[in-house]
């Protein structure tokens, strides 16, 4: 069985990245980047990639990675998502760095590892596990198509690219015959864009389908983490604030109605907690892999959405400002329930999983 508690070592990573966070990523900062084009701070990348080595952690020490495991990014998440920091961690040091990882490509992964690197899979945020690679169609050795959706991928170096051909292509997201196009995406902390190949070329890395497979998973199964640091901080700021909030001379959070809502918020935010860790564990184990994602997901997605929307109708009149930052989370916990894959797409991927017919 998976040990869902955390160890000492991941706790002063969580410290470590908290603390960075609080002095680089304050909500007036985000509120600021997000009306901007590319929301994301170099220097607070720099920071988090480069001088504490967190793009590399799931990559090999002799590859110039930390060797770490999904558990300790799952804590890094957790900390990001807490913060809803812009920044590209999960698209670029976890989902595609976890598709080459797949490759075994030691020169991408050098790159990547040090952070200098941004790189982007060239896949739909809204497709999940389990349904293959992309569409994109290699002709004569290059690449024509469109893809739609791909997070982060405005500003990466980098796009992994899965044709029709089976094979998974890097190519240079500034090279000839490719253009990014933004999309309004609903969360402006995490941008989206149209990737447009037109004879672009691209270096072969190894098989798109187990590759494309291994980055999803990852992607869903930390996500969890990034959704369960969403919800600790809507209730936690909640709690603050109806603690602090009078109304006929006491606290507003004495009254009973509004304790009770702030109950079943915690209870669900404690079950996420575990289904999180047990999708982290199962990452960094390979046991029980696609059972334990799926299960986070089913339900990461539905308390995420209703713990940040309770904690933007609680704050009141507050929290219905553009001002408050309560509004990004929602907005994050909106756009992650869809992202990976869908609640119900994963109840249908467990059901198939564990032999138990959907009704």
């Amino acid at each position: 069985m998976t040990d869902l508690l955390y160890s000492e070592e991941e706790e002063a990573l969580r410290a470590a990245v908290r603390d960075l966070l609080s002095d680089h990523c304050a909500a007036t900062d985000v509120l600021a980047r997000v009306e901007r084009p590319t929301p994301y701070e170099p220097a607070l990348w720099k920071s988090l990639a480069e001088d504490m080595g967190l793009a590399g952690l799931l990559i090999p020490e002799d590859l110039g990675g930390q060797g770490a495991s999904h558990r300790e990014a799952a804590v890094v998440l957790e900390e990001l998502g807490r913060a809803v920091a812009p920044v590209p961690y999960l698209t670029s040091a976890v989902v595609a760095t976890e598709a080459v990882l797949a490759c075994g490509d030691p020169d991408l992964l050098g790159r990547l590892a040090s952070g200098r690197e941004l790189a982007a899979l060239a896949v739909g945020l809204h497709v999940a596990p389990g349904t293959g690679p992309g569409n994109v169609v290699v002709r004569d050795g290059v690449l024509h198509g469109e893809v739609s959706g791909v997070a982060d991928a405005v500003g990466v170096g980098v796009l992994l690219v899965p044709g029709d051909d089976g094979v998974l292509y890097e190519v240079e997201a500034s090279g000839a015959g490719v253009s990014v196009v933004p999309q309004t995406s609903l969360d402006p902390t995490r941008p989206l864009g149209r990737v447009v190949l037109d004879g672009a070329a691209g270096r072969a890395l190894g098989s798109a389908g187990p590759a494309v497979e291994r980055a999803l998973l990852a992607g869903a199964g930390l996500l969890a983490s990034e959704q369960l640091g969403l919800s600790e901080w809507a209730l936690t700021e909640t709690v603050r604030y109806l603690k602090e909030r009078r109304q006929f001379n006491r606290p507003v959070g004495g009254f009973q109605a509004l304790k009770h809502r702030l109950a079943h918020l915690w209870l669900q935010v404690v079950n996420l907690r575990a289904a999180a860790r047990s999708a982290a564990g199962a990452l960094a184990s390979g046991e029980d892999l696609g059972v334990s994602v799926s299960v986070a997901q089913a339900y990461a997605g539905g308390v995420a959405v209703h713990v940040t929307e309770e904690a933007l109708q609680l704050h009141g009149g507050l929290g219905m400002t553009w001002e408050h930052p309560v509004h990004l989370y929602v907005k994050r916990a909106k756009s992650d329930s869809l992202s990976y894959g869908t609640a119900g797409t994963h109840r249908a991927l467990l059901s198939a999983l564990v032999d138990l017919p959907a009704p």
